[in-house]
């Protein structure tokens, strides 16, 4: 499911890229700081709770997704590929997990479980001592 997010609730901020260098090495900023507000943002409400429940280093305690993008060696690439990130991370969120409903043992599982045991309780006691 795909959910729309506005731009203007994207921060984004362009930042020098790690890794080796060369030329324009100490000119040239091409990578991206992408930062996104959930608890300030207008998605659904379930969403933003899906979004603050998981457990990724991208989440601040805040509620502030932090992607970094520099795989790329234009900014703009790397622009398009946070924001990329950012819409992955929102539509896994969007998919609510389908409810568990607990079933039951069969009868027949019930009654094949209760011989087995009645069945190994018989085999120990044959393993007593043999009294004439």
């Amino acid at each position: 499911m795909k959910v729309p997010i506005p731009l203007s609730e994207i921060e984004l901020t362009a930042v020098r890229a790690q890794g080796a260098g060369g030329q324009n090495v100490n000119k040239v900023s091409n990578a991206v700081h992408l930062r996104f507000d959930v608890l300030a943002s207008s998605l659904p409400e379930g969403v933003k709770q899906r979004l603050l429940r998981r457990s990724d280093h991208r989440i601040t305690r805040d509620g502030v997704v932090i992607i970094k993008g520099q795989q790329h060696r234009s900014l703009e690439m790397n622009r398009a590929e946070a924001l990329e990130r950012l819409q992955a991370l929102v539509d896994s969120a969007a998919v609510a997990p389908k409810r568990r409903r607990p079933t039951r043992p069969t009868l027949a599982s019930k009654q094949r479980r209760l011989e087995s045991k009645v069945k190994r309780g018989r085999l120990k006691a044959l393993r007593g001592k043999v009294v004439d």
